[in-house]
């Protein structure tokens, strides 16, 4: 429960995930404290911190679990049983309607294994790997660095995007040079997809007038929305708004821009069977209804991705935030934050 709390920087969703109070998981990390005669979290501070004592226990109690899990998951292989959690970390436009479709399949196929599914900026993505807060992590443009590994998931189609009453909305497909001089909606320039859109428009010539960036699609979709301009986004993020009428999305007869999905993991973490059994669930077909707006996203099966770019690192934080439902967010040690 103590690692809940932390790893999920609050009381009420380890509290959830536990299918207890969040007086309840209050209490337990009482008891601990107690027990061991300090304070583990300084509740004094907004948000809550761990104390000395409490980093050196949460790193112990993570390496106990660990060690745990893995006996566990030996024992239960034996038994051709797959049980446990897994637990992902996804950029936000990787969509709820997209990922729930994944999660409710592999609950019907795995009821015994518990999916923690939690949206964070790309950054946070890495870390939580590189901290095995998560066991996954879904990201655009995916990078390898250090002690993370990656394999390609997807390629989304990129389309243009328009408002009802634009000159282009109606039409199936443009040149790409019909962007030119227009209003446009970017990214922030420090995320991936907002240096490899640049580097689109520039082979392709293209010059385009940015009258807004924003680090997460809904905030340009909603920008495209009021007429503020058009953006380049990927298919299944607009997905709602094309069946309600309210964007209208155009393909590029003249260039293929695609935005790579990929799953990332430790290098060298044994991963349990139930988070093989994910993995495996992302890279089968997906969702009978995946294909109800047109141009829905193709399935990219186990590609090399020596064609991906290595983005580079950084980025702003994503400004729908990346705290947990009650707000609250621990201040770690130098070295989990790095």
């Amino acid at each position: 429960m103590f690692c809940d709390v932390v790893q999920q920087r609050s009381f009420s969703k380890a509290a959830a995930a536990h299918d207890v109070s969040q007086s309840a998981a209050s209490q337990a990390v009482h008891l601990l404290e107690k027990q061991l005669g300090t304070l583990l979290i300084d509740r004094s501070k907004r948000p809550f911190e761990l104390t000395p004592a409490g980093e050196v226990y949460y790193d112990g109690c993570r390496e106990l679990l660990k060690g745990y899990r893995e006996i566990e998951d030996r024992i239960l292989k034996m038994r051709d049983r797959v049980v446990g959690t897994v637990r992902v970390a996804a950029i936000y436009s990787v969509g709820l309607l997209q990922m729930d479709r994944y999660v409710k399949r592999f609950n019907e196929k795995y009821p015994e294994v518990k999916v923690r599914l939690e949206y964070v900026h790309p950054d946070e993505v890495y870390e939580q790997v590189l901290t095995d807060e998560a066991d996954l992590g879904l990201v655009s443009f995916p990078r390898e660095r250090g002690e993370i590994t990656r394999e390609l998931w997807q390629e989304q189609p990129m389309v243009l995007v328009v408002p009802p009453g634009h000159r282009l909305a109606g039409k199936s497909e443009v040149s790409a040079a019909e962007l030119n001089g227009e209003n446009f909606i970017g990214f922030t320039t420090e995320l991936p997809i907002r240096k490899e859109m640049d580097r689109w428009f520039k082979r392709s010539k293209l010059s385009v007038n940015i009258v807004h960036e924003f680090d997460n699609i809904e905030n340009i979709k909603r920008a495209v929305e009021v007429g503020s301009g058009v953006a380049v986004l990927p298919v299944p993020t607009v997905r709602r708004e094309v069946e309600s009428g309210t964007l209208f999305t155009i393909s590029l007869s003249d260039v293929h821009w695609v935005r790579p999905l990929g799953i990332v993991h430790k290098r060298h973490k044994s991963l349990s069977t139930a988070v093989q059994k994910f993995i495996e669930m992302l890279h089968e077909d997906p969702a009978p209804d995946s294909g109800s707006v047109p141009g829905a996203v193709p399935r990219v099966s186990r590609l090399t991705l020596d064609a991906v770019p290595h983005a580079p690192s950084g980025g702003a934080r994503a400004a729908v935030g990346a705290k947990s439902a009650d707000g609250q967010r621990p201040r770690r040690n130098k070295r989990l934050s790095k």
